[in-house]
């Protein structure tokens, strides 16, 4: 274990305490002004707070602490289903009360993403007007493929190519597999066309979003009226249609009042996904006004191409069960430099 990890079980044990303490407790050779560094870093992770200044200053772990906690993801899912303790219900207060007042990202994450964006603009000044709406219809391709892609679709990047370029279905595939690939085509298209339709965002444009998506695919519109479950977890969305419109406006004022465009983004991203409004769609819509509010302020879209579908899933799971946002944070990172990267 390393000396982060150690001294975050420390203080889990021994809030209140000073970075003398704290070198004490921890029983490691390391200086004092080591241990100083390291909680300083902790304290600029969200992980750790402090209180006081010289040497009264005292340390505890952060409200926000479960939303970064660090966890090995592999070990986390080495237990079944039932061995796991998670928050079961969902977290009203993780809307109205710790994402208000957090910065999702550190300082370093938001230099890295920041320089990004500028070479993504950078390179877009230097291509013409059709330079850009071709590297912006493969990454719609690449969207639109990885997205059904994680809800179960069996077309390859390839059938999906020709499905959206060239109208040709894939042969043993099920009409529905091919809606759902063209539906979201038709998203990215609405949402490229329409930049600012859903600023400021409101439930009924989500919903708008929706429809598009799960149009002529046998699924209920507009907020759901039952209950759902989850495959692969014992968390249980709302199932209240008065409390998910609630749950949908705390969210809607929250991303709107956010100023940070990639905060926007990927509470987006996972709110949707973890109050889950509609009966079927959830994550889908959440990835496309996830792209929906990148687009608008002229920002790089991501399209998750090279994100597995089962660490998609595997990082959702975690927020729904833990509330924690470390592993979805990567990927939602490491997508962002990819699209810079390879599209435009």
């Amino acid at each position: 274990m390393d000396d982060k990890y150690l001294i975050i079980e420390y203080l889990k044990k021994n809030p209140n305490s000073s970075s003398k303490e704290i070198f004490e407790g921890v029983e490691r050779q390391k200086s004092l002004a080591t241990i100083k560094r390291i909680l300083s870093k902790l304290i600029q992770e969200n992980l750790i707070v402090s209180i006081g200044k010289g040497k009264s200053t005292r340390y505890y772990l952060s409200p926000e602490y479960k939303l970064f906690e660090p966890i090995d993801i592999e070990k986390y899912y080495e237990k079944e289903i039932d061995e796991r303790e998670i928050k079961e219900n969902f977290n009203f207060l993780i809307i109205s009360n710790i994402l208000h007042k957090t910065n999702l990202f550190t300082d370093k994450e938001i230099k890295d993403l920041n320089e990004l964006q500028e070479t993504f603009t950078k390179n877009i000044s230097e291509l013409s007007t059709l330079e850009f709406k071709k590297e912006l219809e493969r990454l719609a391709i690449d969207l639109s493929w990885k997205s059904s892609q994680i809800e179960g679709n069996t077309y390859s990047l390839l059938e999906t190519e020709k499905l959206l370029k060239e109208n040709e279905t894939a042969s043993g595939k099920t009409k529905e597999e091919a809606v759902m690939l063209l539906n979201h085509k038709n998203a990215i298209d609405f949402i490229v066309e329409n930049p600012d339709y859903l600023f400021p965002l409101t439930i009924s444009k989500i919903e708008d979003i929706h429809s598009i998506l799960t149009k002529e695919l046998n699924v209920d519109r507009n907020i759901r009226k039952r209950r759902v479950g989850i495959s692969g977890t014992n968390y249980k969305p709302i199932d209240n249609e008065f409390q998910i419109k609630e749950a949908l406006t705390g969210m809607c004022d929250l991303i709107n009042r956010k100023e940070n465009i990639f905060e926007k983004a990927l509470l987006a991203l996972i709110l949707i996904s973890y109050i889950q409004p509609f009966v079927d769609g959830n994550k889908r819509t959440a990835r496309i006004v996830s792209n929906a509010i990148l687009i608008n302020y002229k920002y790089c879209p991501i399209s998750f191409r090279t994100v597995d579908s089962i660490d998609y899933k595997k990082a959702m799971l975690l927020f729904y069960e833990q509330n924690n946002i470390t592993i979805f944070k990567k990927i939602f990172i490491e997508q962002f430099e990819f699209a810079v990267k390879t599209y435009f």
